[in-house]
């Protein structure tokens, strides 16, 4: 599985900063599993009214390190 790199994390999140995209591929995901994790953080509501299982492993590992940068309410300007 690739790193995550500095255009796969673009293309998911916009520009961030080299703590946040070295924290991201510190992980060890997929740009995939990136867009999985920024989907529930920015909509985790939805995903749960949807049925859909909680996040685990890697997915999760993403979802925490996002909503350390963009806050619980999923607040993008938090970057």
């Amino acid at each position: 599985m690739a790193t995550l790199t500095r255009e796969a994390v673009r293309r998911v999140l916009g520009p961030v900063d080299n703590a946040l995209l070295a924290e991201l591929a510190s992980v060890g995901a997929s740009e995939q599993e990136l867009a999985e994790a920024h989907a529930w953080v920015m909509n985790d509501d939805a995903l749960v009214n949807d049925f859909r299982p909680m996040p685990t492993g890697r997915v999760a590992e993403l979802v925490e390190v996002l909503n350390r940068h963009y806050g619980p309410e999923g607040d993008e300007d938090a970057l």
